[in-house]
C-alpha cells in the first residue's frame, strides 16, 4: 500500500477521487509515500509529501513509458515516492490525472502545462493585450479538458480603455464565463476571486507574458516571484517566469503559476471544441444543410445571427484542431500539397510576365 497522509496532503489539494485512485494502484515496492509534484523543470522536480519539499528523479522506465503514452510528468501531478538508502529520492509511478490541461506543438507532440486542476484562471491584460479573439479561442481549448474556465482581464489601474474593454469581453462571451477585472497588485483581487480560493482546490494560471500573472500570484499566495515591464509597443513580456510552480494561496488552495504562452493549439478535436461555441453550436441547427460550413450556403442560420469576426475565430479554431488531428504522414501530405499549389501560381505569374 502507499502511505498517504490526507489530512497533510489536502493542503496541497488532495481529493478524495485521486486517494482513491492511488489506492487501487499496485504498490511495487514498500515505503512508498503519495506526493504532489510542485515545481518541474525538464527532468527534475520538486515533491511536497506533506511534511517537507523533496527533489526527486523520475525513474528512466517511467520516464520511457509515460513518453510512449504521450503523457509526461507535469506540474500538479500526484506520483508515487521512493526513498533509496543513499538518500535519493525517485518518483516510480504516477497517478492517473483527474484532469490535465495540454496544448500541442508544431510537430504534433502532446505537452502537458498543468494536471489536476479545478479551474484556470484566464489572465489578460487590458492594455496592448487585449485580445478578445485570443480569449474565445482559450476558453474553449480550457472547456475541452474539463477545466472550468474564470476570466481574469488585469491592469484595471492603468488601462486608459478599460472600461470599453471589459464590456466588450461581456458581450462575447456565454453568461456562463465569469468575467472579473482586477488590479493585481491590490488586495481587492483576493476578494474578486476568493469564490475560487476554497481550500484543497487548484487553479492554474494562464496567459501571455506580460499579463500580470506572476504579480497576481504574488498578491494571492505571497510567493515572491519575480516580476519584469512590458514592451509599450504590444505590452508583451519578457517570460519572466521560466518554469511552472505551485503555490498555497492564504485562503487555502493552491495555485499554479506557468510561463507565458506564445501559442495554444487544442488538444482536442473539433467536435468538443465546437461544443464551447454555444451560440454557433444552436443556430447550426437551424441551417438549411445539415453539412453547412457557414460560409456561403444560402439559408445560413449561423451566419444570420453570429457577429462577423466571431464567427471566423470559431473557424480558425476549427481548422487548428483538424490540423491537430493530422498524423506526421498527413502533415508531410499537406505541406506537399501547398508547396505544389505554390509553385505552380508562380510559374503562372512569371509566364504571365514573360
Amino acid at each position: 500500500m502507499i502511505e498517504i497522509d490526507f489530512e497533510a496532503l489536502q493542503a496541497f489539494g488532495l481529493t478524495h477521487a485521486i486517494t482513491n485512485r492511488a489506492a487501487r494502484l499496485a504498490a511495487p515496492e514498500p515505503g512508498l509515500r503519495l506526493a504532489r509534484v510542485i515545481e518541474s523543470q525538464r527532468d527534475c522536480f520538486t515533491l511536497h509529501d506533506g511534511r517537507a519539499e523533496q527533489q526527486a528523479r523520475a525513474q528512466p522506465g517511467l520516464m520511457q513509458q509515460l513518453q510512449a503514452m504521450d503523457q509526461p510528468l507535469t506540474i500538479g501531478d500526484w506520483v508515487c515516492l521512493h526513498v533509496d538508502g543513499h538518500g535519493q529520492a525517485w518518483i516510480t509511478g504516477r497517478i492517473d490525472p483527474v484532469t490535465q490541461i495540454a496544448r500541442r506543438a508544431n510537430d504534433g507532440r502532446r505537452q502537458p502545462l498543468a494536471s489536476n486542476v479545478d479551474a484556470a484562471l484566464l489572465v489578460m491584460g487590458l492594455d496592448a493585450d487585449f485580445n478578445a479573439r485570443r480569449m474565445e479561442r482559450t476558453i474553449a481549448m480550457v472547456r475541452a479538458c474539463d477545466v472550468a474556465p474564470v476570466v481574469v482581464l488585469t491592469k484595471l489601474d492603468i488601462a486608459p480603455q478599460a472600461r470599453e474593454r471589459i464590456a466588450e469581453m461581456h458581450g462575447r462571451l456565454s453568461a456562463t464565463v465569469p468575467v472579473l477585472s482586477v488590479n493585481a497588485l491590490s488586495r481587492q483581487a483576493c476578494t474578486e476571486i476568493g469564490p475560487w480560493l476554497h481550500a484543497g482546490r487548484t487553479l492554474v494560471l494562464l496567459g501571455s507574458s506580460g499579463a500580470g500573472k506572476s504579480t497576481l500570484i504574488n498578491t494571492l499566495a505571497n510567493a515572491g516571484q519575480s516580476t519584469g515591464s512590458v514592451r509599450r509597443s504590444d505590452g508583451r513580456g519578457c517570460h519572466t517566469t521560466t518554469a511552472r510552480s505551485l503555490h498555497r494561496c492564504t485562503q487555502g488552495s493552491c495555485i499554479i503559476d506557468t510561463p507565458g504562452l506564445r501559442t495554444f493549439r487544442p488538444d482536442a478535436d473539433a467536435r468538443v471544441l465546437a461544443a464551447s461555441f454555444e451560440d454557433v453550436k444552436s443556430l447550426a441547427q437551424q441551417c438549411r444543410f445539415r453539412n453547412c460550413r457557414h460560409e456561403s450556403e444560402p439559408g445560413c442560420a449561423v451566419r444570420t445571427h453570429v457577429d462577423a469576426d466571431r464567427l471566423d475565430n470559431y473557424k480558425k479554431l476549427m481548422r487548428d484542431a483538424r490540423r491537430g488531428e493530422l498524423t506526421a504522414l498527413e502533415r508531410v501530405e499537406l505541406r506537399s500539397k501547398w508547396k505544389t499549389i505554390g509553385k505552380a501560381g508562380s510559374q503562372r505569374s512569371r509566364d504571365k510576365r514573360a
